[in-house]
């Protein structure tokens, strides 16, 4: 693949910022609204230029199966990075399942081939959850229904409960349905054995991310594999008596081990099949590691069972995590760092822990290494393991630290502010709103750092999230787009439907390069 970029003749060379307010969409005003509440004179000023306009963040705009599903960072990452839209990992499992190639394919063949032929236990682990940003009831239940299609006998369920990307008590409703769908299998087939077997919610147990804790994978790898935990006679029962408190909420209950007169009804052992079935990568990698690495030193995993473990998609290509996966990943070539790094510019990507994937990995198109390690900068802001809503600030002030001193030193910089999303994800209104406060007051700071130099500064979002409280998910809002240039000599182009994969070519274009010819229109246009 060609990756040079031709220079516009009359571009001047002057560094560009990119700041990406995660969560942070446009609504109208409403007491239930963290960006309209918060006092953000900052946003309210550069949101009245003329430069801004909106952007599409949800649905087929970043590569999901439908507008209806909601936008989320991976996926917005994806699309800001490689200047085009692919479709991502919940469309692919859709296309597979309903073509039938997930079950034709040697992996899933050879997942219920072990458990038959050593008539043992198929273990599947994941989200319960619909909110099809890290898996989707719909397809546990299709993988539910293959098992009982191919004469698997035994199935145990691992539960993580969600609560951030739906509502946040919801759970008693995936739990019931599945538990009645199970029901009915039990019914038509009364010496078969399927049944929930242990979960928690997903911000305290097994889906972290990052690194940033994994004493979250230790418990819940004691929990599904060891059935270690405290005792229940259902999901329910545990769901029931975590509600006792009124503070919390799905994603936070504690973990909890389903036991029946014999003990714990699952606990994963030697010849057993796991199959983790969440499609999303980055909070399925660490467990992952944990199953297939022999060299792991992240927590002692105590007894480490025989076992061939799957996940729905392989979560990280470069690593090659996990080595066996039911669906192909989306293959995301030609990312605007491979073009950047070609033509020889020097760019920092920093964020805080809880999204610094996103503007490495996610951003250069699933890949976990640099483009070039002499051009590239990555720093990680080491994100604190508390609540979000017990420290809205986050990591907004050390982040714009970071960039005020070392502003000079780049050619183009990208930066997420994490506060809009993971505050948001919490339901914290008042949190929230002195969320936005702090990256209010950051980007302030920012602004002016990239005045002392020349350059020009974009702001956006990937996503909405802190425009609506009154749930804990993403929303399908549109997102804003900024661009701060004190002597600009062009103006917006006319993009009616324009989305987040138009942003990269927007980047080359103040860069002083013509974008590639295959990307999505750039945001802005030159006079003739």
């Amino acid at each position: 693949m060609n990756t040079t970029l031709q220079k516009r003749p009359t571009a001047p060379k002057r560094p560009v910022v990119l700041a990406i307010l995660d969560g942070v969409g446009l609504a109208p005003p409403d007491p239930t609204n963290a960006v309209y509440r918060a006092k953000t004179p900052t946003l309210d000023r550069i949101f009245q230029g003329p430069l801004f306009r909106s952007l599409h963040a949800h649905g087929r705009f970043v590569g999901m199966p439908s507008n209806t599903d909601m936008g989320n960072s991976e996926v917005g990452h994806n699309a800001l990075g490689a200047g085009r839209v692919f479709d991502q990992g919940a469309r692919l499992v859709e296309q597979a399942i309903e073509s039938g190639d997930l079950f034709r394919g040697d992996v899933w063949q050879a997942l219920v081939n072990r458990v038959q032929m050593n008539a043992s236990t198929l273990h599947m682990i994941g989200l319960l959850s619909d909110g099809n940003v890290h898996s989707h009831t719909r397809h546990l239940h299709a993988l539910l229904d293959q098992c009982v299609k191919t004469g698997v006998r035994r199935v145990r369920i691992h539960i993580l409960l969600d609560g951030r990307d739906v509502p946040a008590r919801s759970a008693l409703r995936y739990v019931d349905d599945l538990t009645d769908r199970l029901n009915r299998i039990h019914q038509q087939n009364a010496d078969w054995d399927y049944r929930v077997a242990s979960g928690g919610g997903r911000m305290r147990i097994t889906m972290d991310r990052y690194g940033a804790e994994w004493d979250m994978v230790a418990r819940g790898w004691a929990t599904h594999v060891h059935g270690e935990g405290p005792p229940y006679a259902s999901a329910r029962e545990a769901i029931e008596s975590a509600y006792a408190d009124p503070d919390i909420i799905d994603q936070y209950i504690p973990p909890f081990v389903v036991w029946d007169d014999n003990g714990p009804v699952g606990p994963i052992q030697d010849g057993d099949s796991v199959l983790l079935f969440n499609f999303r990568g980055d909070r399925a990698v660490e467990l992952s590691q944990a199953f297939e690495d022999d060299v792991f030193d992240h927590f002692d995993r105590g007894r480490r069972p025989d076992v061939l473990y799957a996940g729905m998609m392989q979560y990280d290509g470069d690593l090659h995590v996990p080595r066996h996966y039911l669906v192909a990943p989306p293959r995301i070539d030609g990312s605007v760092s491979t073009y950047l790094c070609a033509a020889g510019l020097r760019s920092l990507a920093i964020s805080e822990t809880q999204k610094f994937g996103h503007v490495t990995f996610f951003w250069n198109g699933n890949k976990s290494g640099k483009v070039n390690d002499s051009l590239e900068t990555y720093v990680n802001i080491p994100s604190d393991n508390r609540p979000f809503n017990e420290q809205p600030a986050m990591k907004a002030t050390e982040i714009t630290d970071y960039v005020c001193e070392h502003i000079r030193e780049y050619d183009f910089i990208r930066i997420n502010y994490p506060n809009g999303d993971m505050v948001g994800h919490t339901g914290d209104l008042d949190a929230a709103i002195t969320a936005m406060e702090s990256v209010d007051q950051s980007l302030d700071r920012l602004i002016n750092a990239v005045t002392a130099v020349n350059g020009v500064l974009v702001v956006l979002a990937d996503h909405g999230n802190a425009d609506d409280m009154t749930q804990t998910a993403h929303t399908l809002n549109p997102v804003p787009f900024v661009i701060l240039d004190d002597s600009p000599t062009y103006t917006l182009a006319s993009i009616p439907d324009a989305g987040l994969s138009n942003v990269a070519a927007t980047l080359c274009d103040l860069l002083g390069y013509y974008p590639p010819s295959n990307y999505d229109s750039s945001l802005i246009e030159w006079p003739a």
